[in-house]
């Protein structure tokens, strides 16, 4: 029978005797693995309270003020307690643990983003526990790099539910190869249950983790046989514990269809009605061009337009795919090769809005991490093959040289964007917006539903009151002040007399008006 076997460990097998040596890359080992998870800490938490900054994504402000309201509000709950139906459908899951960070530390916007880079550095460890399985080079190498990558840290620096798909990906994929590992009853129901919280409660593109263990374990069944017997006898107690987790998540589907798949339907090439950026095919080619080349277009992830993955890694992960292939009968390094084309499925066939997507390619964070740390082994023992047990040291430094410069890389252009560079995505003008109405207490604002959320959520417990664009405030006089984003918007509120009296209170950075305010 084909047993899953860790790889070799090329910082340990470039040059020297193994064994005198392994008191000492043990010792090494520790050491790196807290100097990463120090980087990761650094990187997610340094700078927070200022950086995205003042203002909030309209998703955030969504989290949070759910959060409050299952706090404060008698009788407020999720559907069937997993699933929030506003802001186009959302799991519930990680507004829980901002319920519980808001209880512990406080109701701020701070606390939120807090969460959000806790499960960031919680998804660096994961992936590196996931790496591990391999070796503890691929462990460490995979740590290293989700540690420093740019992509990672701005997911992690936001205060979505995004945040927490490299945790749970990672978890239910160390879960499904200790089941190929130990095939049992027991191990089987782990990974049952472990597929069902990180497929269902955390975010869309792991929604595909179920094809992902069809499609792993029919391909055990052509390349080892014995392996898939094993499997095929727990899959039962697999199945059992999927429902039992997930049925909470399965009510809602059945109960509401509409809601649970509408997010999912609008974003995707087969809705005629979606408004894409390109032609199909440009964005498949746009798609692909995220490793080594083309970034996010959307704020959020728009740093300096640099790619999800640097070139030099691209190369190093094509390495990485050679050694997963090579490898494919063995049963771990199938579900890493499999996992990398169907988590790759949503990013290409959800087309809506920008190209590439980040966060729509979450699912491959944990596999990618795995990838690129028996790339780096590949290449290290590739370099000692062709060009000797020297070469093979210098490529050991190579890599370890240049994931701690990905590292400095990203900190140094996520913590150094301008102000202007984060004003319209994080809405800074209706932070502004909030702050005022808050400093004269009685105001009114003006302002869409969606975006009133960022001033509901801050403001929770003394929000100002609330009117749409293009409403017409019948009884003005009942407000101290009234704000908008601009006079048309006031105008239409109060007539062109009062309008008329309106001045600027907040500016954006290039000195324009960004808040009007007027006391009727």
């Amino acid at each position: 029978m084909n047993q899953a076997q860790p790889d070799a460990d090329p910082a340990e097998t470039a040059g020297g005797p193994p064994l005198a040596n392994i008191r000492f890359m043990a010792l090494a080992a520790i050491l790196a693995a807290v100097v990463i998870v120090a980087a990761a800490i650094f990187l997610r938490f340094y700078d927070l309270a200022a950086n995205p900054g003042a203002g909030l994504y309209g998703d955030e402000s969504s989290e949070g003020l759910d959060a409050l309201k299952m706090l404060h509000q008698p009788g407020f709950h999720p559907d069937w307690l997993v699933w929030f139906q506003d802001d186009g459908g959302r799991e519930a899951l990680f507004a829980y643990f901002v319920a519980g960070a808001f209880h512990l530390f406080g109701e701020t916007a701070l606390v939120l983003r807090g969460t959000a880079a806790a499960f960031g550095v919680a998804g660096v460890v994961a992936v590196g526990m996931l790496g591990r399985r391999f070796g503890t080079w691929t462990g460490l190498v995979a740590a290293a790099w989700a540690a420093g990558s740019l992509w990672l840290v701005c997911i992690s620096r936001d205060g979505m539910r995004n945040t927490i798909v490299p945790l749970f990906g990672a978890l239910a994929l160390i879960a499904l190869l200790r089941w190929a590992g130990r095939p049992g009853r027991g191990t089987a129901a782990l990974a049952g249950a472990a597929t069902a919280l990180a497929a269902l409660y955390t975010y869309q593109p792991l929604k595909l983790l179920p094809v992902l263990v069809i499609v792993w374990v029919l391909w055990l069944r052509r390349v080892d046989r014995p392996r898939y017997e094993e499997l095929r006898a727990g899959v039962l107690p697999f199945a059992a514990a999927f429902l039992i987790v997930g049925a909470p998540m399965i009510a809602v589907a059945v109960t509401d269809p509409t809601n649970y798949f509408g997010r999912a339907t609008a974003v995707s090439a087969f809705n005629p009605a979606v408004v894409a950026d390109s032609s199909p095919v440009v964005h498949f080619v746009r798609t692909l061009g995220m490793f080594g080349f083309l970034g996010d277009q959307n704020g959020r992830h728009d740093i300096a337009a640099l790619p999800l993955l640097p070139l030099p890694l691209a190369v190093v992960a094509a390495f990485g795919l050679a050694r997963l292939w090579r490898r494919r009968s063995d049963a771990g390094h199938a579900l890493i090769l499999l996992s990398l084309p169907v988590f790759m499925l949503p990013p290409l066939v959800a087309t809506e809005g920008y190209s590439p997507h980040f966060l729509r390619v979450l699912g491959l964070a944990a596999p990618l991490g795995v990838t690129l740390g028996l790339g780096a082994a590949e290449l290290v023992e590739w370099s000692r093959r062709h060009w000797g047990v020297h070469a093979g040291r210098v490529a050991v430094w190579a890599v370890a040289i240049g994931l701690a410069a990905v590292t400095a890389w990203s900190g140094a252009a996520y913590l150094s964007r301008s102000v202007a560079d984060r004003y319209e995505t994080f809405s800074f003008q209706t932070a502004a917006m909030g702050r005022y109405a808050n400093d004269h207490p009685g105001s009114a604002v003006i302002i869409d539903d969606f975006s009133a959320t960022d001033i509901a959520f801050v403001y929770y417990h003394d929000q100002p009151a609330f009117f749409s664009p293009g409403t017409r405030i019948e009884n003005p006089g009942l407000y101290s002040t009234v704000s908008a984003l601009n006079r048309k918007d006031l105008v239409d509120a109060l007539g062109p007399a009062a309008a008329g009296r309106a001045e600027p209170v907040a500016w954006d950075p290039a000195g324009e008006p960004a808040v009007w305010a007027v006391s009727p």
